[in-house]
């Protein structure tokens, strides 16, 4: 979170005009207004940075939430599966893939960087890449098999390059 010599956290602070008090032995953010003038949505947008980080992303990925365009999206597998570890470890196994590759064919098809990460899957895009991500991880989470995810994800593709035509 606070990067070497503190370069995340400046950046997060700079970027969003906020405040970073870190207590790495609890684990503990808080965001702050800096200097008095916090806009309300820098001070979301720096949460999401924090959240992301927190939930694997790489503070490169998660800084792309600096774009107004940009959302977090998080499946608490918790809540779909319950606390049962052996199904959401077989589940986490299944929406990346044998060596990353259902992980890697989702972010390509749609845009959208995906984190799968402790009890969380985490996608950080536009509102529609980070839909079409989080739907194709619910099917796996569902138990639909992997090509028909990947037949999914090819018709999505599909249909941004006839979009992208127009």
């Amino acid at each position: 979170m606070i990067g070497v010599n503190g370069a995340t956290r400046s950046e997060i602070e700079r970027s969003f005009g906020v405040a970073l008090n870190i207590d790495s032995s609890e684990g503990v953010v808080e965001i702050s207004p800096g200097d008095g003038q916090g806009d309300p949505i820098n001070l979301l947008r720096a949460r999401d940075v924090v959240m992301a980080i927190g939930r694997g992303f790489s503070p490169e990925k998660a800084l792309l939430l600096k774009d107004e365009d940009m959302i977090l999206d998080i499946i608490d597998l918790r809540d779909v599966l319950g606390k049962n570890e052996n199904q959401i470890r077989r589940v986490k196994g299944r929406v990346i893939g044998e060596w990353g590759k259902m992980r890697r064919a989702i972010e390509e098809a749609t845009g959208a960087k995906l984190s799968v990460y402790g009890h969380t899957i985490a996608f950080i895009g536009d509102y529609e890449s980070a839909s079409f991500a989080r739907e194709a991880a619910e099917m796996l989470i569902k138990g639909r098999q992997h090509s028909t995810v990947y037949r999914f994800l090819s018709a999505h593709k599909r249909a941004l390059k006839r979009m992208a035509h127009r």
